[in-house]
């Protein structure tokens, strides 16, 4: 991998250099039928790159990551390319003032999900292609500059397996010799480019507004087309168009507007322009709560956020990947909640992504939202959480900050000022500046250039008749932000529910800010800071508050405010300051009247890790018997048919330990127990099949027989993942081996056999691995395609051989590599920082003992 990074700083230089006029990518993808256990196919690319000379220099270097180059030539010169390619880059030098290069190469298909992904469907054998680029794979599949901030128009022409359809950016339609030929593209960066081929299922539909027509396709793998509700994504498509045209006042550029949901992604989707693609769990087997769709009309919008902020106006490099990322994140959310069916889509934000933000922002890698990008292995690592939750979070701020009118007006003159161009920083405050009369070089300063999060905590005293007398809120952190922020006060109403009563918007500022407007209120059973979500902040509770959220969450009848609350007090937990069996205990007491159903997946996810990880050891047993007891309780109670059973199904199954609990398992399974409502279609029996697998009820014949029923690549994953998870010494060598010591899995099926590996109940069993990850990792990250490297090293660490000895070990390894890669370190300071974390968190509980 060190051979294929790419530096700012050369970036840079080349961007000084020169500039492109246009690319002409000619592939050739007949090769990819054929024998699939055959382990290397390379297909043909020819490039043309026509570019000028517009700085000093002569000399200068084109990106390939390929097996061979048959042939180079420059202004019509020919290179040697034993000479001049060494596999990740090819030099060129007498450059004249206007150039044409012309570069034939073999490059390779992928099993990783970077550059052309080839899977074979083990259903019915067909052959399907795509291509994922970002943000430096393009050069895996043609020679490119390959940099976001040399934009150009580009021609593909595709010659495909007879049968087959192909898809690009631009519209395209076969000729009479049977070649695919697309329409020229706007100029657009190159990780955005993007080529779709194969026998996949399409559907058409249009959207129409005045003038404007948008062609609009989707489409998946043909095995799957009976599961692909296409009419609700054209729905939510449309409705985000939209707002889009409503509010943004640039009608959307790129001509047709396609969506591919393809196999082994490894993102959730990529805002390629007139072609976007989505990993197809978004197309759903069986049955799925509504927070489901509403995940995925999320990630529709973002994509579509991105057709403006991204591919009209692109980053000069990722430093500023927020311009996009942060943007998109944000839009995702607004849409949803103001155009489409999911109008509480903010609930989610704030319990879920929101979620993800505090944890990346406490974490020793954190970094400012405007980053520090050294390079493609830094660009790699920072689609996190910071550039996109917190992000979106701070913009969520700053429309609260500069008004949405403001904010909005922005946008159009940002669209219009720089449409096709590349922006910095710089360029959008100065806009936002002029809409708002905002100094927004001050607000960019706390919030986009600075890290970490802040905790708001209100401080309050009462008059002798109960009345506040002050109502102050203290802000703790490194650097003390702005904030426009709601407070809201809580009080139980006749009939028992806790519901507002009074609420202020001020601006905190500093370490401690007296809202003045609450002065005289009645005493509250509970004061909520940023009430409404309006900041980005850890919630902290004065200790009436606290007791009442113990005594009283479900009580809370507003979603958000509720949420907010589950949001504050995981929080709590995480950071050492609530004991983790007191989480267990407010989530069995009040989870079962959660009435937001996303709401109440994340409430099991954290439930389950607060007893995997925030737990004394001591307890873990008790937990585990706990949540079973509770989620099979919370199952029989559920209205039958409902999404709040299938949650509880599914949570019951994921923390089953007793005999009983399989026993129920294995009925629900064989059809001789039953649960009135519940539908065990076959996503659901995986789920109910998976325990039985770790705790050795399940074996390799079992596991078989499930795959029979579903033999497709979703129920291959699924077998893998299980046969993985069984408590076996030999099961977890062969596993470790197929992740660690071969390369012949497919990215989909490395993350399933991680996730199999790695069981909480056998942590003796996986002990033995601690030693061997660390001997491993740098050998690894070597050798592997950064993708693969990254989910091995972050899925296999021994996180959960949770003591002060892995603890030494993680730190020994980092005094010894040094050296190593900053992005393989910052991958192992965090899962370090994770695992000191636990061990605080454990202290915590265990004084509750």
């Amino acid at each position: 991998m060190p051979g294929e990074n790419l530096s700012r700083d050369e970036a840079h230089e080349r961007a000084a250099l020169l500039s492109v006029d246009g690319y002409e990518v000619v592939l050739d993808l007949r090769s990819a039928v054929g024998d699939s256990a055959e382990a290397v196919r390379t297909f043909r690319s020819e490039t043309t790159i026509r570019f000028r000379r517009t700085g000093e220099g002569t000399s200068t270097f084109v990106d390939l990551i390929a097996p061979s180059v048959n042939a180079v030539s420059l202004n019509g010169r020919a290179l040697d390319p034993a000479v001049v390619f060494d596999g990740s880059r090819i030099a060129i030098d007498g450059l004249a003032d206007e150039n044409v290069l012309v570069v034939d190469a073999q490059c390779a298909y992928s099993r990783t999900g970077e550059g052309m992904h080839r899977f074979v469907d083990p259903e019915d054998g067909e052959v399907y292609l795509y291509t994922q680029y970002e943000p430096a794979d393009a050069r895996r599949v043609y020679a490119n500059f390959e940099q976001p901030d040399l934009k150009a128009p580009y021609r593909f022409a595709v010659t495909a397996p007879e049968g087959w359809t192909v898809w690009s950016n631009g519209a395209g339609e076969q000729d009479a010799e049977g070649v695919w030929r697309f329409a020229e593209t706007a100029p657009i960066s190159t990780y955005i480019t993007c080529v779709v081929a194969g026998p996949y299922h399409y559907v058409t539909d249009s959207y129409e507004r005045g003038d404007l027509t948008i062609p609009l396709g989707a489409m998946c793998r043909k095995s799957l087309a009976k599961h692909f509700d296409a009419d609700d994504v054209f729905l939510i498509t449309k409705q985000g168009f939209d707002f889009f045209h409503d509010n943004f006042d640039y009608p959307y550029p790129f001509g047709k507007y396609d969506q591919a949901f393809v196999p082994e992604y490894n993102l959730g989707a990529m805002e390629n322009p007139g072609m976007v693609t989505f990993r197809e769990e978004y197309i759903y087997r069986g049955k799925v709560t509504q927070a489901a769709y509403e995940s995925r009309a999320n990630v529709i919008l973002h994509e579509m956020a991105h057709m403006w902020f991204g591919d009209l106006v692109t980053m000069v490099w990722w430093d500023d990947l927020w311009l996009k990322e942060s943007f998109a994140d944000f839009m995702g959310s607004f849409v949803n909640a103001e155009a489409t069916r999911f109008t509480n889509s903010w609930v989610t934000f704030a319990n879920n992504r929101k979620a993800w933000a505090y944890r990346a922002d406490q974490l020793p890698s954190t970094h400012p939202i405007t980053a520090d990008i050294r390079d493609l292995e830094d660009a790699k690592l920072n689609f996190d959480g910071i550039t996109y939750a917190k992000g979106a979070s701070v913009l969520k701020q700053l429309v609260a900050y500069a008004g949405r009118d403001a904010f909005l007006e922005g946008a159009r003159r940002y669209f219009k000022r720089h449409a096709y161009g590349n922006t910095r920083l710089a360029d959008l405050l100065s806009i936002l500046e002029e809409t708002s009369g905002r100094d927004m070089k001050a607000w960019a300063k706390s919030w986009l250039q600075t890290s970490g999060v802040n905790s708001l905590t209100p401080a309050v005293t009462y008059d002798a008749e109960g009345r506040i007398t002050e109502l102050a809120v203290v802000q703790e952190g490194g650097e003390l932000r702005p904030h426009r922020a709601a407070v809201g006060l809580y009080r139980f109403s006749p009939d028992g529910e806790l519901v507002r009563f009074a609420r202020a918007e001020v601006d905190i500022t500093g370490a401690r800010t007296v809202v003045a407007e609450l002065a005289g209120e009645e005493k509250p059973d509970l004061v909520l800071v940023n009430d409404d979500d309006l900041t980005y902040c850890k919630i902290r509770f004065d200790e009436g508050s606290l007791a009442t959220l113990r005594a009283h969450l479900g009580d809370i009848t507003d979603p958000l405010a509720r949420a907010l609350c589950w949001s504050a007090l995981w929080n709590l937990t995480r950071d050492g300051l609530m004991p983790a069996r007191d989480f267990v205990s407010v989530a069995l007491a009040f989870a079962g009247r959660e009435t937001d159903i996303g709401v109440l997946q994340m409430v099991h996810a954290w439930t389950k890790s607060a007893v995997t990880h925030y737990a004394t050891p001591e307890w873990r047993e008790e937990g585990g018997r706990l949540l079973a007891e509770g989620g099979l309780r919370e199952l029989r109670l559920a209205e039958p048919g409902s999404e709040h059973q299938l949650t509880w199904a599914r949570f019951f199954a994921a923390t089953a330990g007793s005999d009983a609990d399989f026993q129920l398992l294995e009925g629900l399974l064989d059809g001789t127990a039953k649960i009135d409502g519940l539908d065990v279609d076959q996503e659901l029996r995986w789920a109910l099949l998976s325990p039985l697998a770790v705790h050795g009820r399940a074996d390799e014949g079992r596991i078989g027989e499930e795959l029979s029923r579903d033999d497709t690549a979703t129920g291959k994953r699924h077998q893998v993942r299980l046969l993985a998870s069984r408590p076996s010494a030999a099961v977890k060598a062969q596993a470790w081996a197929q992740v660690v010591e071969s390369d012949t899995l497919s990215n989909a099926l490395v993350e399933a056999t991680i996730a199999g590996f790695v069981q909480p109940s056998q942590r003796e069993l996986i002990a033995p691995y601690a030693e061997k990850y660390f001997a491993a990792i740098e050998r690894l990250w070597a050798d592997r395609s950064i993708q693969i490297a990254m989910d091995v090293v972050k899925g296999l660490f021994p996180g959960l051989q949770d003591s002060d000895e892995t603890l030494a070990a993680a730190d020994a390894w980092l005094t010894a590599h040094e050296s190593a890669a900053p992005a393989l370190r910052r991958l192992v300071l965090e899962a370090r920082d994770d695992l000191a974390r636990a061990l605080r968190a454990q202290a915590c509980d265990r004084l509750a003992a």
